[in-house]
């Protein structure tokens, strides 16, 4: 089974998951949208005993949002980039995709929380991409 590493931008932080991935996605809710900055989380799912730390457990920081029923983040302390956390549940570890090292061969397969998206973005609007 194919193991994918990750880190943090400063190195402080990283990560392993032993695959398969179990859910790739979109998040398009208000939520995930504040904590990133962008249109929306692009998200990896796996089993939390599949998540494993390498280095910097110590550094992350995890913020749960108050009141709401399942909704957390987690970031390096040191350089703010956003780390894998558990769900509340403990089932479930999330991982921003950007936060791997390498490649995944793989994609999202779906966009969820699609009625909640920005009124600004446009799926597939054909926009030149660079590297």
């Amino acid at each position: 089974m194919a193991a994918f590493r990750g880190s943090c931008l400063c190195g402080e932080i990283a990560f392993e998951v032993e695959g398969p991935l179990d859910r790739f996605l979109n998040c398009h809710c208000s939520r995930c949208r504040k904590a990133t900055g962008t249109a929306h989380s692009c998200e990896v799912i796996v089993r939390a005993e599949a998540l494993r730390w390498l280095r910097g457990e110590a550094s992350v920081a995890r913020f749960d949002l108050p009141n709401a029923r399942s909704f957390a983040t987690a970031f390096c302390k040191l350089c703010g980039s956003p780390m894998p956390h558990l769900t509340r549940s403990g089932r479930e570890a999330i991982i921003h995709a950007g936060a791997f090292d390498e490649k995944l061969d793989a994609a999202p397969d779906r966009h969820v929380h699609w009625a909640s998206r920005a009124d600004w973005y446009v799926h597939g609007d054909g926009l030149p991409v660079e590297d």
